[in-house]
Order: C-alpha cells, then structure tokens, then sequence
C-alpha cells in the first residue's frame, strides 16, 4: 500500500431546531473548512426535496470520481479533453422491511475531446478511469459505462 488518507465528517441534528420541526428527517454534515451541507432524506423516504440526500450524494461521488478519473488517464494519454458530461442513474431496491441497497449505477458520460485520431482510445479510457476510481473501488455493485464521445 503507498499511503492512507483520513476524511472526517461531522453530522449535526436536534429536535428543537425550526428544520427538524418542518421536517425530522433534516440535518446538516459538516466538514472542517468548507460549507454546512443540508441534508435530508430521498423523497421516497419523506425527506425534504429540495435538499440534497445521502442516494444523491454517492450517485454524485461515482460520477465526479469517475470525471476526475478519467482527466488523469486522458492526460496520461496525450487526450486533451474540451468538455464533458454525464447523467447518471442509479438503481436502489429497497426490502418490504426498508433495507435496501443498490444493485446498480450506470455512467454516460458524454466527452468532448480536440483530436479525431483518438476517439476509440478517449472511449476505452473510462475502463481505466473506473479500475483507478477510489469510489467505484469501494462499492459492492457494478458500476456501468455507457460513454460517448465527440471531436470539435
């Protein structure tokens, strides 16, 4: 092993506080140095919908790991990328007893890149990016590719 890195998160909630009253499912993540995070949970659970919750959040580290991945292959590989983008899906199935988990996330990461020569090359990169992703590496289910890519 080469190194470790340690993350800290702090979550914060009280039953008193006018969010929790609105709704008690509400509460902020805090991390030393950077902006209080509101969260709460899906829709579906009855959390609050204009708030972030913790499904959206790990949808959201696969596909920014995935990006920043994938920038570092591509420039190891002489790609130069333009622009890119990705909407992304991710599939929980929940029990009849309310466990759940999820069983799938699928990636379509659309790529924008500056030479035509290396369109099949800045494709296959994303196998690559997804064997390299710290996230992807920590999950317990398959996480899909479906890129494309185009030359300006």
């Amino acid at each position: 092993m080469g190194f470790k890195h340690l993350f800290k998160a702090e979550v914060k909630w009280k039953s008193n506080e006018d969010e929790t009253k609105l709704n008690p499912k509400n509460h902020e993540i805090i991390i030393e140095g950077k902006p209080k995070l509101s969260v709460s949970a899906a829709k579906a659970f009855k959390g609050d919908p204009k708030l972030y919750n913790p499904e959206d959040m790990l949808l959201s580290s696969l596909v920014s790991c995935h990006m920043m991945s994938y920038f570092y292959v591509c420039s190891q590989n002489g790609i130069e990328v333009l622009a890119y983008s990705d909407n992304a899906e991710a599939i929980l199935e929940v029990e009849f007893d309310g466990s759940g988990r999820f069983t799938e996330v699928r990636l379509n990461p659309k790529v924008t890149i500056a030479n035509p020569d290396k369109i099949q090359l800045a494709l296959e990169l994303h196998k690559k990016a997804n064997q390299l992703c710290f996230i992807a590496n920590s999950c317990n289910f398959p996480v899909l590719h479906n890129p494309s890519c185009e030359v300006i």
